[in-house]
C-alpha cells in the first residue's frame, strides 16, 4: 500500500495544505498526477505532489484515490520544487501556484486533443459491384491519394457509399490527433554574419550563470540571442526566450520560425484554448525544444534547458500584479539554478536592480554599446509645451512635431506617435459643479471613448452611458480629460486626412491576431502613422519609421511611486530607438511641460550610466529598493467593516514585529489603498520598508502573524509594482 499527499484544486485558505489519501492497488498513480478524490461529501480534483509508503496518520480512517485523471503526470519534478520555493519564498497558496503550470482549459476539462476521422484502404478487399460507382471511385482516389479525412471524402462522393465500404472492411475508419496550426508570417531567414560586438556578446556567454546582456535599442540583441540559442541546441539543450508583450510576439515567432522551423512553440494569452492547449503538450512531450511567449511561459514545461532570455528585461509587465502575485525574475533564477543553465536579462534601459546587481559582480555585465548598422542614435528634440501656449498653440501637437510630420508624408515615410493612454480622454467632468464619472465598483474615473460613445472603466471593464448632461446639477458644460491615443488619431486624421493612420492600444488588438494584422498593415503604408501606447515602444522593427512622436512625456513622471522618474526615461529610450533603425537618420520629438527635468537630458543623450548613477544615489540616500526592501499587504473584500477591521489586527501584530527589530525597519504605515475599491471590493494596505541585512528574517516573521482565518483575501507582494 503506498500513501499519496495531494493538493486539492480549489483556490481557498482552509484547505491550503497537503491531503494523505490511500493509493489503490489497482491504480499506478504517479508523482504529478490529476487525480480525483472524495473531498467531505464532495468529489474534486486534486494533484499528487508526494508518495510515500507509509503514512503518520490511522490508515482505517484515510480515504482512497477514486480515479487518474490524465493517465500521466502532468506536473513535472523540476516544477513541484517551484511550487514548494515559490509557497515558502512568494507566500503563495499551493493550488493556486499549480493552476499555472497547465493551461486552465485542461485543467476545468474545456479542452482536449482534436482528433480527426481518416479512412485508408484495407489490405487484401474484395472490389464492390462495376453498378457501385461511387465505392469505386472512392477506392480509386484512396489508391492514389493514401489516407484521407473522412469528411472530405463523405462531401466529395457521398456518406452512403462512404458508410457501404466501411461496413464490407474494404476500407478502415480511424482516429487521428491534428495540432491546431498557429498562423504567423512566413519569412525568409536573414541570418547575417555577426559584428564584432555582436560576436564578442556570444562569446562572452558561455557559462551556466546570469548575464545581463545592455545593449542600445538597434544594437542586434535578437540575433545574438538567435546564436546562443542555436549552440545550446547543437548541445541537445533546449532553450525558453520570454517577451514581455503580445505585440512583440509575432515579430519574434516568425524570425524564430524563419530559423528554427517546428522546434518552437509558442505561448502567450492571444491564443485560443486549443492552440494553447496543443502547444502546451508539444512543449510536455519534447516535441518543441524552442519556447517563446510571454510572462506565462516561464512555468512551460520544457525540460533539459540549456538557456532561459528575458528581453527587455526592466518591463513591469513581468510583475504579475493579480493573484498569484509573482516576479518573472524570481522564477526565472530558480530554474536557471535548477537545470544549471545560462540566463540572459537584455536591455537597452536595465532595471535599477539589475544593473545594480550586475556592478555588484552577481549577474556578469556584457555590453553593445552602438548600433549593428553603425547608424547613430536617433536625435531626440524637447519641446517646451508651456512655451507653445504661449505662442498661442493650444492643440496637441506641438509646431516641430507637426512640421516632422509633413517631412515624412513628404518623404513617403513612417512616423510613430507614442501616448500611454488609450481612450479619447481619461475623464468627463462637469465645469459647473466638479462632478467627474466614476465606475459604481470600482474607485476610479470613468475614460471616455468617443468612437463607441461609452465611458469604460478601464479595471472591471464595465461601459457606461457618455454624459451629455451632469447628472448632479445637470449643466450641458462637460469637460473631457486627458487625451488618449483615440483622440490623437483624431487629431491627426484632421491634419493628415490622406495618409492611413493605424492604433494600437488594448481596445484595437482585443481580438486574434489584431497585433499582426495592425503591424503589417502599418509596415506596408507609405507614408503611415502608427499611434499606439507602451505595446509600440519596444521590440519593433521598421526600417521606414524615421520619426518617433512622445506626445506626453510627462505622464509616467509623477506618478506616486518610487520608480515613476525609471519607468520615464525607460519608455523615452525605448520609443526613440523605433526610428531611424536602416539607412535614414531617426528624429524624436519629445514633448514635456518639464523640459528641464534632469530624467529628460540623461535620455536626450541617450546616458544610460548617468541616470543609474543619480537614480541609484538617490534611492541609496532615501533608503529605496534596491538598497532596502518594501512589503506590501493587500487586505480586500466587499464588507469595508470587515476589511478595516481585519488590517487593524494584522496591522498591531506587524508592529509588534517592528519593536523587535527597531533599526531595521525604516518605514511601516496602514492606510487605504490609493485605489480604495475595484470589482466591488474594498482594499486597504500595510507598507513597510526594511534593510535588507535580516529582509528574510522579518519578511517570515510577518507572514506567520498574518491571521490564517481572516475573511478578507490577503496578497503579498515584495518591491510591488504599482502601489495603487
Amino acid at each position: 500500500m503506498k500513501f499519496a499527499s495531494v493538493v486539492i484544486d480549489q483556490d481557498a485558505k482552509a484547505i491550503d495544505r497537503e491531503f494523505e489519501y490511500k493509493i489503490p492497488d489497482d491504480l499506478d498513480i504517479t508523482l504529478g498526477e490529476r487525480v480525483l478524490v472524495p473531498f467531505g461529501n464532495r468529489t474534486l480534483q486534486g494533484f499528487v505532489v508526494d508518495i510515500e509508503d507509509s503514512s503518520t496518520f490511522d490508515e482505517t480512517k484515510l480515504k482512497s484515490i477514486l480515479s487518474a485523471v490524465d493517465g500521466f503526470a502532468v506536473i513535472k519534478k523540476e516544477m513541484l520544487e517551484l511550487m514548494k520555493y515559490m509557497a515558502t519564498k512568494l507566500h503563495l497558496k499551493l493550488a493556486s501556484i499549480l493552476r499555472l503550470f497547465l493551461p486552465s482549459e485542461m485543467r476545468t476539462g474545456k479542452v482536449k486533443e482534436l482528433l480527426v476521422r481518416f479512412v485508408e484502404l484495407n489490405d487484401n478487399f474484395e472490389m464492390p459491384n462495376k453498378n457501385a460507382k461511387k465505392q469505386l471511385e472512392i477506392i480509386a482516389y484512396l489508391k492514389e491519394n493514401g489516407k484521407a479525412k473522412f469528411s472530405d471524402i463523405s462531401n466529395e462522393f457521398g456518406y452512403q457509399a462512404l458508410s457501404t465500404l466501411s461496413k464490407k472492411n474494404i476500407v478502415r475508419v480511424y482516429f487521428e490527433e491534428q495540432k491546431r496550426n498557429i498562423d504567423y508570417d512566413k519569412i525568409a531567414d536573414n541570418k547575417r554574419v555577426l559584428t564584432p560586438l555582436q560576436q564578442r556578446a556570444v562569446d562572452t556567454i558561455s557559462e551556466n550563470k546570469t548575464y545581463l546582456l545592455h545593449g542600445v535599442t538597434g544594437s542586434g540583441k535578437t540575433e545574438v540571442y538567435m546564436n546562443l540559442i542555436e549552440r545550446e541546441l547543437k548541445k541537445g539543450k533546449t532553450a525558453l526566450m520570454l517577451v514581455p508583450e503580445i505585440s512583440l510576439t509575432p515579430q519574434v515567432l516568425a524570425n524564430f520560425k524563419a530559423r528554427f522551423g517546428e522546434a518552437v512553440a509558442l505561448i502567450h494569452s492571444g491564443l485560443s484554448a486549443g492552440e494553447r492547449f496543443d502547444e502546451w503538450r508539444r512543449i510536455f512531450f519534447g516535441e518543441a525544444r524552442v519556447v517563446v511567449g510571454a510572462r506565462s511561459a516561464i512555468f512551460t514545461p520544457i525540460e533539459n534547458l540549456g538557456i532561459i532570455i528575458i528581453d527587455e528585461e526592466h518591463e513591469q509587465s513581468y510583475i504579475s500584479e493579480s493573484n498569484p502575485r509573482y516576479d518573472t525574475h524570481e522564477i526565472a533564477l530558480f530554474r536557471r539554478q535548477y537545470n544549471d543553465c545560462i540566463l540572459v536579462l537584455g536591455s537597452a534601459t536595465p532595471s535599477i536592480e539589475s544593473y545594480s546587481r550586475a556592478l555588484d559582480g552577481e549577474y556578469q555585465l556584457v555590453e553593445m554599446p552602438v548600433r549593428v548598422n553603425g547608424m547613430e542614435m536617433p536625435k531626440i528634440v524637447i519641446v517646451d509645451m508651456i512655451n507653445e501656449l504661449r505662442h498661442g498653440n493650444s492643440e496637441i501637437f506641438s509646431i516641430p512635431l507637426l512640421a516632422e510630420l509633413g517631412n515624412v508624408v513628404e518623404k513617403k515615410k513612417q512616423a510613430m506617435i507614442f501616448i500611454n493612454r488609450r481612450g479619447f480622454s481619461s475623464f468627463q467632468r462637469c465645469r459647473e459643479c466638479g462632478y467627474v464619472a466614476k465606475c459604481k465598483d470600482c474607485d476610479v474615473s470613468l475614460v471616455y471613448h468617443r468612437y463607441e460613445n461609452k465611458l469604460k472603466c478601464h479595471y472591471c471593464g464595465k461601459r457606461y452611458k457618455a454624459l451629455d448632461i451632469c447628472p448632479s446639477c445637470g449643466s450641458h458644460n462637460i469637460k473631457q480629460g486627458a487625451i488618449g491615443t483615440e483622440r490623437v488619431v483624431e487629431e491627426l486624421k484632421r491634419f493628415f486626412p490622406d495618409v492611413p493612420i493605424f492604433r494600437m492600444d488594448n481596445d484595437t488588438t482585443s481580438t486574434k491576431n489584431a497585433h499582426r494584422s495592425i503591424l503589417s498593415q502599418f509596415r506596408e503604408a507609405k507614408p503611415g502613422i502608427l499611434v499606439g501606447t507602451q505595446m509600440i515602444a519596444k521590440g519593433h522593427d521598421f526600417e521606414d519609421c524615421i520619426l518617433v512622436g512622445i506626445v506626453d512625456a510627462d505622464q509616467s513622471l509623477y506618478q506616486s511611486d518610487y520608480r515613476s522618474i525609471e519607468r520615464t526615461f525607460q519608455l523615452v529610450t525605448q520609443v526613440s530607438g523605433r526610428a531611424g533603425r536602416s539607412k535614414d537618420q531617426g528624429k524624436v520629438i519629445l514633448q514635456t511641460y518639464s523640459p528641464r527635468h534632469y530624467v529628460y537630458r540623461f535620455a536626450q543623450n541617450y546616458d544610460f550610466k548617468g541616470f543609474f548613477k543619480k537614480e541609484a544615489n538617490l534611492r541609496r540616500v532615501t533608503n529605496f529598493p534596491p538598497y532596502t526592501k518594501v512589503l506590501r499587504i493587500l487586505f480586500s473584500h466587499e464588507d469595508e467593516n470587515i476589511v478595516a477591521n481585519e488590517i487593524k489586527l494584522c496591522y498591531n501584530k506587524v508592529q509588534k514585529v517592528k519593536e523587535k527589530y527597531p533599526d531595521d525597519f525604516i518605514y511601516l504605515d496602514v492606510m487605504k489603498s490609493p485605489l480604495n475599491r475595484i470589482k466591488t471590493k474594498y482594499r486597504y494596505q500595510i507598507l513597510m520598508r526594511f534593510k535588507l541585512e535580516k529582509a528574510d528574517e522579518i519578511e517570515n516573521e510577518i507572514y506567520a502573524c498574518v491571521d490564517e482565518k481572516c475573511k478578507s483575501s490577503v496578497f503579498y507582494e515584495i518591491n510591488p509594482n504599482n502601489l495603487s
